[in-house]
């Protein structure tokens, strides 16, 4: 269960409420040492080695916001284990079953991946406001904390221009939403030119590591000036939906802009039917909509997390019957080598014979269905 208010005073202690509440100040006072981290948990021997020997490799970063959502008493704290870093990242003999750009993003263009015919992703920024460990680009943490440059962002506007076919542009990074506004307001203006681009999509997990983000008017009227956009977001435990993350996700609807959730499953984190499905009944309380339980993908550095196709196919049973349809996200594997995501489903077709099938309902009965063609 999610910490109250009061429950989180460990880490909020002596710190102003209009301060707690300040998207830079969030920001300027993320723990990114050992010796900051220790002030507020006893780290694990392995979590001391693994911010050792991540360093300069994959950094860490936590915002003092997501730090007051651990139990620092629970070595597997689900929010623990996706923010600190611990030794199984660089340990060769797990991640060598891993690739940096196992998805093959990097194309011609820096920043650009062309996949699918209707929509490109762009990468804006390397900064996170904390660096997930079972991050999918974990090969650009390396690279400093830098955006997009104008003559990069021109190259691929152009490139964009070029390809009327494309309807949408997904913005991702990094994290898009860490840019300043002014910078933000450039992309989005220079993308909304385009007369073929009818969607713009940004990729930000801000809604769970610093709420405080959409806190900010200035932020939000940008946003809903370029409408329509929509908010791709990452939640993956119940106890990331705070009354913070919700005040943030209503601020957004309130100008318009809809919220996707694209969760991905995560041995330790998430592989239980019973915690996914608080999280599914979480997200539609606060209005989002569940859209992708992605299988962790094959990325260097994240292996440890990978689950099997068994397990998410056994939640994905589990959920159906136990909550409303929109309310089921589509389980997906997004497959090496750039070839895209494809969906899996629990099989309820069992047999088919001729118009007489036989179907196993969410509950596990075997029903008999005939269906004649006319």
């Amino acid at each position: 269960m999610e910490k109250t208010p009061e429950q989180r005073l460990w880490i909020k202690a002596n710190i102003p409420e209009k301060l707690w509440r300040d998207y830079h100040w969030q920001i300027q006072n993320r723990i990114r040492t050992k010796e900051q981290l220790e002030k507020y948990i006893k780290l694990l021997p392995e979590e001391i080695e693994g911010i050792e020997r991540t360093k300069g490799l994959y950094p860490m970063a936590i915002t003092p916001y997501y730090l007051s959502l651990m139990d620092p008493e629970d070595p597997m704290d689900p929010i623990r284990l996706q923010a600190i870093p611990r030794v199984v990242e660089v340990d060769e003999s797990v991640q060598r079953y891993g690739e940096p750009d196992a998805l093959k993003e990097d194309g011609p263009i820096p920043g650009l991946t062309h996949r699918y015919p209707d929509r490109v992703l762009v990468q804006t920024t390397t900064f996170c406001a904390v660096y997930c460990r079972h991050c999918m680009r974990k090969r650009i943490f390396s690279q400093g904390e830098r955006a997009i440059g104008e003559q990069q962002l021109k190259l691929i506007v152009e490139y964009v221009k070029k390809h009327s076919e494309i309807r949408e542009v997904l913005l991702s990074g990094g994290d898009p939403l860490t840019l300043n506004p002014e910078k933000l307001d450039i992309i989005l203006s220079e993308f909304r030119k385009i007369p073929h681009i009818e969607v713009i999509r940004i990729g930000t997990r801000l809604p769970v590591l610093a709420p405080q983000r959409f806190f900010d008017e200035d932020v939000l009227k940008i946003l809903e000036k370029h409408s329509p956009i929509w908010i791709s977001t990452h939640f993956n435990h119940p106890k990331e939906i705070t009354p913070e993350a919700q005040e943030a996700v209503e601020n957004l609807l309130r100008r318009g802009i809809p919220v996707l959730n694209q969760t991905v499953l995560l041995k330790g984190v998430n592989d239980n039917p019973e915690i996914m499905l608080e999280l599914m009944r979480k997200l539609i309380k606060i209005k989002v909509k569940p859209q992708y339980l992605f299988h962790c993908d094959p990325i260097k550095g994240v292996i440890h997390f990978r689950t099997t196709l068994e397990k998410g196919l056994e939640i994905m049973k589990y959920l159906r019957g136990r909550i409303s349809g929109y309310a089921i996200p589509t389980y997906a594997v997004d497959l090496p080598g750039g070839k895209g995501k494809v969906p899996l489903l629990p099989r309820y077709l069992i047999d088919s014979d001729g118009t007489k099938h036989t179907f196993l309902s969410w509950d596990g009965q075997k029903v008999e269905y005939d269906i004649c063609e006319f």
